[in-house]
């Protein structure tokens, strides 16, 4: 009984998060839309990135931090330039997990 009512959610959560992206796909694929929304649809993952990482970088405890003492708001900082100028996600990675890193060494 457990196995089935696995089964069947792991169906569903892949239908749910399939469908909304196979549907508009299959409608629009022959259409060519206007160049402001594919301006507008450049902007959708950057945004919702920025949604999603923001919160982690200024709430601790269920409290806005903008101290000094918050070490990721600081990371965020240089990786959030290489981000801008240079458009690499790899480095923007690399940058932000550097900084942790060696101010957690300088720190100990």
């Amino acid at each position: 009984m457990a196995e089935t009512t696995i089964l069947i959610t792991l169906a569903g959560m892949a239908l749910v998060t399939y469908l909304p992206r196979l549907i508009p796909a299959w409608v629009l694929r022959d259409k060519q839309l206007p160049a402001f929304v594919v301006a507008w649809l450049r902007y959708v993952p950057v945004s919702v990135l920025a949604a999603l990482l923001l919160p982690s970088l200024l709430i601790e405890a269920d409290h806005i931090n903008f101290s000094v003492n918050n070490l990721y708001l600081w990371a965020a900082i240089p990786a959030g330039l290489v981000a801008w100028k240079r458009k690499s996600l790899f480095g923007t990675v690399v940058i932000g997990m550097l900084v942790v890193a060696i101010v957690r060494w300088i720190m100990h």
